[in-house]
């Protein structure tokens, strides 16, 4: 079961954020399966964003402080294609291993989307409006998962999601193995 609601502080991204950057290959040789070396997945989530894409608007905020296994910001705000390049499976893994929970961007790479649910990762929001011009890093923010809305307590302004529609059933279940027990697909 998914929380109705998941707040926190956002971090923007811009336009075009592909899976190496998300996690560069020479952080692939940590084991996802060892919990120890999957914490690794989060200490790297992001590092290869270049400048100009990375804590929008003006600059280079980081998403994981020196030394830290986790980021304080837990829902990361992006633009178009977001998770395009290779099919790497290990992106929403490092995003949530960093402490996301919810990613919204105007619209994703198709795998990367289907890796986010089917992995049980993230929840991949989509954005009616370009919110990554819109939402500033650090500002504190609500996802009602429910009502497709996120909130913006800084502002306090609120702003339409585009509806989870099939995927919520896979999310609610944890992934998509979980669904297709709980659905009888698989025994």
């Amino acid at each position: 079961m998914i929380k109705e609601k998941i707040s926190g502080k956002a971090y923007i991204l811009g336009d075009d954020i592909d899976t190496d950057q998300i996690i560069p290959a020479q952080y692939l040789t940590y084991n996802p399966a060892n919990a120890e070396e999957r914490k690794m997945f989060g200490k790297y989530a992001l590092i290869g964003v270049p400048e100009g894409k990375q804590g929008l608007p003006g600059g280079r905020t980081p998403f994981v402080t020196d030394g830290a296994m986790q980021s304080e910001f837990k829902v990361v705000i992006g633009g178009k294609n977001f998770g395009c390049g290779s099919s790497r499976e290990h992106a929403p893994l490092a995003i949530r291993e960093a402490g996301v929970e919810i990613v919204i961007a105007e619209f994703y790479a198709r795998i990367f989307f289907r890796n986010c649910v089917n992995g049980g990762y993230l929840i991949p929001y989509e954005s009616k409006d370009r919110l990554s011009e819109i939402i500033k890093t650090g500002e504190e923010v609500e996802v009602d998962i429910k009502h497709n809305l996120l909130r913006n307590h800084t502002t306090g302004k609120v702003y339409e999601l585009k509806p989870l529609g099939d995927i919520l059933p896979i999310i609610e279940a944890g992934d998509v193995f979980k669904y297709a027990k709980k659905s009888g697909i698989i025994g």
